[in-house]
Formats: C-alpha cells, structure tokens, sequence
C-alpha cells in the first residue's frame, strides 16, 4: 500500500506542477486585451467551462478508457498517463480562473504606474502584476492542490495499483476494512499538513473542501 501511495505522490507533484504551468499559461491569456487574441481568449474561456463543468471522475473515465479505445499511433496507453492528463486537464481549468481572479484585483494603476516608468506591457505583467496576483491567489490555490492530492485517488478507476486500489484489492480478499483505513490515514499524513499552511495563508479552515 506504501508502494502505491508513493505513486499518488509522484503523479501528484507531476500534475501540480504542470496545472501551474498551464494554468498560469491560460489566465495570463484570458486577461490580454489584445484584439488579434480574440480567438485564443475564446478558445480559452471554452476550455474552462467545459472542463471545469465535467465531473473529474467522468473526465478521468473518458480520457482513461477512450483516448485507448481510438487505437491511433502516438496516443498514450499508459493509464497513469492518461489518469494524469484527465486530473491535468480537470484541474488546470480550476486554477486558470483563480490565476485570472488574481491578476484581475491587481488595481488598474499599477500598470498604468509601471508604464508610466517605462516598462512595457510584458514588464509590467511579469515584474508587476503577477508577483501580487500570484501572491493574492495563493492560499486558493494551496486549497485546489490539497482537492487534487485526494482525487489522485480516482485514477483507480482505470486501472492503476494506486493505495485506495490496493486497499480495495486487499479488503476484498480478506473481508477487513483495516486496509482502507490505512489509506485515508496515509492521505490525511499530506492533506492536514496542507489544510494548516492554507489556514495560515489566510485561506480559512473551511477552504479546503471542495
């Protein structure tokens, strides 16, 4: 069961990381004013409403067992790839409009403060208006992991021998819960310490269930 909660922990850490990327990526695109990326914007806006609309558990189903069922050369067949790539997409969603909330209550004077000074659009985007949104955004942001850190756990549905997995393979077996205790332990040892950074970022206590 530690072997399988140690996978958790891996595509955990490989799917935050990635939903930051993007999802900063995509905030920082539905925010631009520029009329020549009106189509990227509403690209974008559709991306995460129908991605923030689909249940996580449908979305790692589809992704899990249809990308494989098209049978095309150069898709992946790893279902822990494609668990993470559901969980990715999922998620990236989410955090794109709490990247954009961010950027959004940055006042309006502080850009025109910084091009006042010199800086360009793209200065004062990165040397001022996102250090404050991102960190504005970020004890939301800590709230969305610690969701993420628990439903990891869905990726059994298609398959990997991940700990609720395990722990349901085992109970089966021999008929004792004791296992899937085990396991909500072993998610709690990551999601307490994560609800208290939250509660001391100003996130609040009740932030942490979505």
């Amino acid at each position: 069961m530690l072997d399988g909660f140690w996978l958790d922990v891996k595509l955990f850490v490989i799917v935050e990381a990635a939903v930051l990327v993007v999802g900063l990526a995509l905030a920082v695109l539905r925010s631009s004013r520029a009329p020549a990326l009106f189509p990227l914007r509403l690209l974008t806006t559709v991306y995460v409403d129908v991605f923030r609309g689909i249940p996580t558990i449908l979305l790692v189903y589809l992704v899990g067992f249809g990308i494989p069922a098209l049978q095309l050369t150069g898709l992946p067949t790893d279902p822990v790839v494609l668990g993470g790539i559901a969980l990715g997409l999922s998620y990236s969603a989410y955090v794109t409009e709490v990247f954009r909330a961010g950027i959004s209550s940055v006042h309006k004077g502080q850009r025109d403060a910084a091009l006042a000074v010199g800086l360009t659009e793209g200065q004062a985007l990165r040397h001022v208006i996102l250090p404050q949104a991102v960190r504005r955004v970020a004890p939301p942001l800590l709230n969305d992991f610690v969701a993420l850190q628990k439903d990891v756990a869905l990726i059994s549905i298609i398959g990997p021998q991940e700990a609720f997995r395990i722990a349901q393979i085992i109970q089966g077996e021999t008929f004792n819960y004791t296992p899937l205790i085990a396991a909500a332990l072993l998610y709690l040892c990551v999601t307490i310490p994560l609800a208290r950074v939250v509660e001391r970022m100003g996130g609040g206590p009740e932030g942490t269930v979505r």
